[in-house]
């Protein structure tokens, strides 16, 4: 008669399936949750960091592929789940956002690239994933959110305490465009604006979301300032073209953040060619490489290139995104693949707060 596998012996063999962003085993890392052997079948769940992980897949069939390998098993079953962490720290000096694990600002250094296309889809895409998502439009001048969501005669309320954030798609927002008519123009000093974004931030009852995505208004101004004043801040996601003006401005936009102490996540290069919907022909209409040359130079990671293709204009137009209306598209495979690596930045972030942190003060986590 076979003799069966301890739980000992199957974590052992699970420490070969290495997790390639935080670069540690499964089994050290305490992914591997509610571990139970019983006559030659072995159960475990495989907790991630974020549901948005490119190589789940990988890792799941890493691991069946691991513990089949051991002597007397005979069934091996493997549950996906995740649970992002906060990259938050105590000594950040700002209080945690209540309902929020992580802050992403979305920025650019110029108008025009397309920012606010990217924030909206890449919070839609991390939504599809599994993740909880929120979006703030943090351009209070201008607040394109609702109309790239299809929210145009949204108002918002309150349940007597806070305001309640709007809703489309699974994802909870909020936008100074629901409490301005389409055509006001909003005329505010930098205290005004201060005042909104802390309100934006502290007053909404935004619900147990693992990312928060702020859609900043270009360039370098006051609300980057007030952002980093209110909340503790994962990071900053930096847009750009592929042209040398662009490439200009993120650079700066780049050395804000970081002597803002909001850590640049990585730069997304936007309409980085036109793709034909009839042909499919590829056309560097902007230039070559921009994005990724800039990334590397700063030291940053290259979160992608997204296409100028004709359907992401009529969804922005339309209220329904690129990611909601052509998912399988390779311009929403891309924006899918931007999230992917956005969720991959924040937990190795998270990671490496939690590691800081060892024998400190317990990281503060949101719940």
């Amino acid at each position: 008669m076979a003799s069966h596998p301890s739980p000992d012996a199957v974590l052992s063999a699970l420490k070969v399936v290495v997790d390639p962003d935080l670069r540690r085993d499964i089994v050290s890392l305490g992914f591997v949750k509610n571990l139970a052997v019983a006559n030659g079948r072995v159960s475990f769940t495989i907790e991630l960091t974020t549901p948005a992980c490119p190589v789940k897949d990988q890792l799941r069939d890493q691991a069946v592929a691991a513990v089949r390998a051991l002597a007397g098993v005979s069934d091996v079953d493997v549950q996906m789940t995740a649970s992002v962490r906060s990259v938050s720290a105590p000594e950040t000096g700002r209080p945690p956002l209540p309902g929020v694990k992580n802050v992403i600002a979305v920025g650019a250094g110029k108008g025009g690239v397309g920012k606010t296309t990217v924030a909206v889809n890449l919070a839609l895409a991390l939504a599809k994933c599994g993740g909880r998502v929120g979006i703030l439009d943090g351009d209070i001048y201008g607040p394109n959110v609702p109309m790239m969501l299809g929210l145009h005669q949204t108002q918002l309320i309150t349940d007597g305490k806070q305001i309640v954030p709007a809703e489309k798609h699974g994802v909870q927002v909020v936008s100074m465009g629901f409490l301005t008519q389409d055509d006001a123009a909003v005329i505010w000093r930098g205290p005004m604006l201060h005042g909104a974004i802390q309100q934006f931030f502290r007053d909404v009852a935004w619900s147990n979301l693992d990312y928060l995505i702020v859609d900043m208004p270009p360039g370098t101004g006051d609300v980057a300032l007030s952002l980093s004043q209110t909340v503790p801040v994962a990071g900053a996601v930096l847009v750009t073209t592929p042209q040398k003006v662009s490439l200009a401005d993120t650079r700066r936009a780049v050395r804000m953040y970081q002597k803002l102490n909001i850590p640049p996540i990585g730069v997304v290069e936007n309409m980085s060619y036109y793709a034909c919907s009839n042909c499919h022909h590829e056309a560097e209409i902007f230039g070559h490489g921009g994005g990724e040359s800039l990334a590397a130079e700063m030291g940053l990671p290259f979160l992608g290139r997204l296409p100028i293709y004709q359907p992401i204009r009529e969804g922005s137009d339309t209220g329904v995104p690129l990611v909601i209306a052509e998912p399988g598209s390779p311009a929403g495979r891309s924006f899918l693949s931007v999230a992917e690596r956005v969720a991959a930045q924040v937990s190795i972030a998270a990671h490496k707060a939690v590691e800081a942190n060892k024998g400190k003060i317990p990281l503060i986590q949101v719940r």
